[in-house]
């Protein structure tokens, strides 16, 4: 299994490459990739057991560079492969036109940033991972060359920066203090008088790249101004790459920092992300505006993993909820968001926009993709049988058996916004109108979301062997489970 570990990063960089070299056949490449890819997964998943590891090169670490794969990685890896491969399967450029031409490679790139960052030990290269991670995410936000998404663009860009260099001046602090940047060989260092400051520009860095309030203002333009494929890249998994470096500073290499008091703010701004996004979802009149502020929420469940698996770096019973419900959450919501911005790009597609009051009665016209979005909207509520509520559910009932029920209004109350927000498409989309001149688009294309869309249901009820897999190498600070 170690020696597959390369292939992860190299497979879609590779087909990157040869995308840009042969533009006519990026399609082809990026079919082909998705399909390895997809092998790989089942490959390495039916044989996972235990975590590994490989010292490219042959050097061990501190002087190599060592690649790992646990559970946490193997899912961030698994519900990645088959988002890109779901949302490369439906993306609308065949020909070689300015757009496709773009898209195939810079697609690639990304996927390959987010392997590299998934299986990367070293901090080192986590950060090289996110600035290759931002340059193919900036210029997929600009691919239409409008004005208002190259505006938005730079925006996302300028802030991207900001991320990236508080997160590489904490590293420069950490390597002047203790000479190595491997995470394993950091979790046993002697603490120095730094580390306090080196871990909060890390972590400020990288809470500007997940876009959590109060840092979120360059997603929704971000997310709403990129093509469709895009935003569903953008939206499912771009901001869960920091949020998983975040995971594995805190809980893998320095887990003794994580004081009560170090993890309550996160707990905080994730909670308030849940009611602002939920909130301002509610005041927009676009689809994929609706969508992007639902992404601002939903991003909000992830951190309250922090107060409630964190603290003191110490095992507690109810960790092991908290954090596996994070990383249920994270991939169901990787799924069902995917397949909401392919509905939103089919619909505008169709309509030659995205306002909501224009969508009336297309549930005639496009029953599968509204069927898609209806099942995608399940999984963000949080309704059972979903992956959502799964997510939700562990971690509710980890903030009960902490004794911390206040950690558990933000997904409770966050559900009732969700099922407010998304109500106003749906019951749009199944007006009694009968819509008039609209573009065709095909079963086939509309069939893309509702496979992801089901995904994050298959995710909830076939729960039990993600959950295993999940628990693979999982760090000493969630160790213990709910009984």
């Amino acid at each position: 299994m170690s020696a597959l570990l390369p292939l992860w990063p190299a497979l879609p960089l590779m087909a990157a490459m040869a995308a840009v070299l042969w533009p006519r056949g990026g399609r082809g490449l990026a079919l082909a990739a998705s399909g390895v890819m997809l092998g790989l997964t089942v490959a390495v998943g039916a044989t996972l057991t235990r975590p590994g590891a490989m010292a490219v090169g042959g050097w061990e670490p501190p002087l190599g560079i060592a690649l790992r794969l646990d559970g946490l990685a193997f899912a961030f890896l698994a519900f990645s492969a088959v988002v890109m491969a779901a949302v490369l399967s439906a993306a609308p450029w065949r020909d070689q036109g300015r757009e496709g031409a773009l898209f195939w490679p810079l697609a690639l790139f990304l996927w390959a940033a987010l392997n590299a960052i998934f299986l990367s030990a070293d901090l080192f290269n986590l950060y090289v991972g996110l600035e290759l991670l931002s340059l193919a995410a900036v210029a997929l936000v600009a691919l239409s060359g409008e004005a208002k998404a190259i505006t938005a663009a730079l925006r996302y860009l300028m802030q991207a920066l900001m991320g990236s260099l508080l997160f590489l001046l904490g590293v420069a602090l950490i390597y002047s203090a203790h000479g190595v940047l491997d995470l394993g060989l950091l979790a046993m260092r002697e603490p120095a008088a730094t580390d306090p400051l080196a871990l909060g520009l890390m972590t400020a860095g990288l809470l500007i790249k997940t876009a959590l309030f109060p840092f979120h203002g360059w997603l929704p333009p971000a997310h709403s101004g990129a093509p469709a494929p895009a935003s569903a890249i953008l939206s499912a998994l771009v901001p869960k790459a920091s949020f998983y470096i975040l995971m594995r500073l805190w809980f893998d290499g320095f887990g003794d920092l994580a004081s009560p008091a170090a993890m309550v703010l996160p707990g905080l701004l994730g909670t308030a992300a849940i009611f602002y996004g939920g909130i301002l979802a509610l005041r927009q009149d676009r689809l994929k505006l609706v969508i992007a502020y639902s992404t601002v929420a939903q991003l909000g469940y992830l951190f309250l993993a922090f107060p409630l698996a964190g603290g003191d770096g110490a095992a507690q019973p109810w960790a092991a909820g908290a954090w596996t419900g994070a990383v249920f959450h994270a991939a169901s919501h990787a799924f069902a968001k995917a397949a909401m911005f392919l509905c939103a790009g089919l619909w505008l597609t169709a309509c030659g926009h995205d306002r909501i009051e224009g969508l009336r009665g297309i549930v005639k016209v496009m029953p599968v993709s509204v069927l898609a979005f209806a099942v995608a909207a399940v999984s963000l509520i949080g309704l059972p049988p979903s992956g959502g509520f799964t997510a939700k559910y562990l971690i509710v009932t980890s903030s009960f058996a902490a004794g911390q029920p206040l950690w558990a209004l933000g997904p409770l109350a966050g559900g009732l916004l969700a099922a407010l927000y998304l109500y106003r498409p749906l019951v749009t989309a199944f007006a009694r109108e009968a819509p008039s001149g609209l573009r065709p688009v095909s079963r086939g294309a509309q069939a893309v979301p509702l496979v992801l869309a089901f995904c994050a249901v298959v995710l909830g009820i076939g729960s039990a062997l993600p959950f295993d897999l999940v628990q693979i190498g999982r760090p000493e600070a969630a160790v213990e489970g709910l009984e």
